[in-house]
């Protein structure tokens, strides 16, 4: 499995995940050349070395002129309706339209509206007004597209099957911008990172930009340490500015140990002892069909020698406040508590085998020097049911139809 792990240990700006991604391409000036057809900006790549780290910085320039620095300041390309209308806005919609008549694939525009989407919507938030109030100044707009389209194509060419993202170092302190000074996170970015793991430090100034944080967002599968993989590449995307450490995006491409599928779930679980089972049968099914990965009870002795249920709900971690609030909803719970855990998973895949009660789904999975098969209980029970036959007869009829494609049976 292709793994794409992003080192965020000094922030994340557009260009500098444009410039970091670029480094792991093998036809470099083939991306410069078709990001430039776009007639949005001019792009170039530099080669740059900051504290001994060489690197490649992006360029990205308008008319010759390169916008304030996309690592230096927060709202560079994105303002309220108030801000100061010397400038020309667009709104959200123009930035669709523009984005609509590029020369990409459906699959980038559409990650470029997504991840614009997200900023639209986290500047409204800052701001406290409505997203079509949102304008972007229309320098700044063709800057940040280019960026984000940067990113969105250069995903397109690698394909990673699985994004992890280090914890965000945010920087610290004050950052001015056209609405004054405002605290690093700027309120847009810190709304952006909700749910994701940042941290600050000691470092004075904005690290993570908007642009920079609704790329990590939207690409995201899952945040936390580096997983055990096999680095072929590795790429370093430069910023403008200096500090005490080198300022830099750095992503490692490579394959998974094993091609297993290492991840997160997040275990919910809460007490009950004043609950019918009626009730907590009608709240387990509720969270089987929000989507929720898997649901349980436990018998539990609680205080008081009073007999209890334990509730436990395993779902995506960045779902986990959805389904809190539906167990809080659906139960007499005051509290719900919360474990992110890391799982080990087999690579699955659906194959089918034909028998002659019909075709039977098998689930196989495979890693860790496991080959693993099972059938589908549903299709066997509904096999057994419209053949009026019972469920081990099916079973011995897929055993057959797998031995006949080669398959160990495991059932």
């Amino acid at each position: 499995m292709k793994m794409l792990f992003i080192e965020c240990n000094m922030g994340a700006a557009g260009d500098m995940l444009m410039a970091a991604l670029y480094e792991l391409l093998d036809d470099k000036n083939g991306f410069i050349e078709t990001i430039n057809s776009l007639g949005l900006a001019d792009v170039k790549a530099e080669p740059v070395v900051k504290k001994g780290i060489t690197g490649t910085r992006i360029h990205v320039t308008i008319n010759g002129i390169e916008e304030e620095t996309s690592d230096a300041e927060p709202g560079a390309h994105a303002h309220a309706h108030e801000h100061n209308h010397a400038h020309s806005h667009t709104s959200m919609a123009d930035i669709e339209g523009l984005i609509h008549s590029l020369r990409l694939s459906d699959n980038v525009k559409n990650n470029i509206t997504a991840v614009y989407k997200l900023i639209a919507d986290a500047e409204a938030s800052a701001h406290g007004v409505p997203v079509s109030e949102i304008h972007f100044h229309e320098v700044g707009t063709r800057d940040a597209v280019a960026d984000i389209a940067g990113v969105c194509m250069l995903m397109e060419r690698l394909t990673p099957d699985q994004v992890v993202i280090s914890p965000v170092h945010v920087g610290s302190g004050f950052v001015r911008c056209d609405h004054g000074l405002m605290p690093v996170p700027a309120p847009a970015t810190a709304f952006l990172l909700r749910g994701v793991p940042t941290y600050g430090g000691h470092i004075r100034g904005e690290l993570c930009t908007p642009t920079g944080a609704a790329l990590l967002k939207h690409f995201g599968d899952s945040f936390g340490p580096m997983p055990i993989m096999r680095v072929s590449k590795i790429g370093y995307g430069m910023g403008a500015k200096d500090f005490e450490a080198a300022n830099c995006v750095r992503v490692f491409w490579g394959e998974t140990e094993d091609s297993a599928a290492n991840g997160q779930v997040a275990e919910l679980r809460c007490n009950l002892d004043d609950m019918t089972g009626e009730a907590i049968g009608y709240a387990f099914q509720v969270l089987i069909n929000a989507g929720a990965r898997d649901v349980f009870t436990l018998p539990i002795q609680m205080k008081k020698d009073r007999p209890g249920v334990l509730l436990t709900c395993l779902c995506d971690v960045d779902k986990a406040d959805y389904f809190a609030g539906l167990i809080l909803k659906h139960t007499s719970t005051f509290g719900v508590r919360k474990t992110v855990c890391e799982r080990y998973m087999l690579d699955r895949e659906i194959k089918t085998v034909s028998t002659d009660y019909g075709e039977i789904r098998l689930k196989t999975g495979k890693g860790y020097g496991v080959s693993r098969y099972k059938a589908e209980y549903e299709d066997i029970a509904d096999a057994a049911r419209e053949n009026d036959v019972t469920l081990w007869k099916v079973q011995n009829e897929v055993r057959k139809g797998m031995c006949s494609n080669g398959i160990k049976p495991e059932i």
